[in-house]
């Protein structure tokens, strides 16, 4: 049984917007993953972070489970929204509003 698998799928499931990323909400440490942040915080979003370089498995482990092979990858109500480019076109489009307001 994989438990990193599990936690992290958990986390994606009972966490209504749920960001993985390089660094911290309060520390990106690279661009595409602070373009996101900047971006959740114009909207003040209620987030949650995971910091992928804390342990290279969860980035393993997360790309196994969403099929996505790049980060940052936020989920909004367990689904993947996307990168850093897909929520940049979303917030662009004015599609990103509705989607984080629909959040559990």
């Amino acid at each position: 049984m994989d438990t990193l698998k599990n936690q992290i799928i958990h986390e994606i499931e009972n966490t209504p917007i749920k960001l993985f990323m390089k660094g911290t909400k309060e520390m990106p440490m690279c661009g595409f993953s602070n373009t996101v942040v900047q971006v959740l915080n114009h909207y003040n979003a209620n987030f949650s972070a995971t910091n992928v370089l804390e342990d290279p498995s969860i980035r393993i482990k997360l790309s196994e489970h969403s099929n996505w092979p790049t980060i940052p990858q936020l989920f909004v109500n367990g689904e993947l929204v996307g990168g850093c480019d897909i929520v940049v076109e979303l917030h662009q489009k004015g599609e990103l509003a509705s989607i984080l307001n629909h959040s559990k």
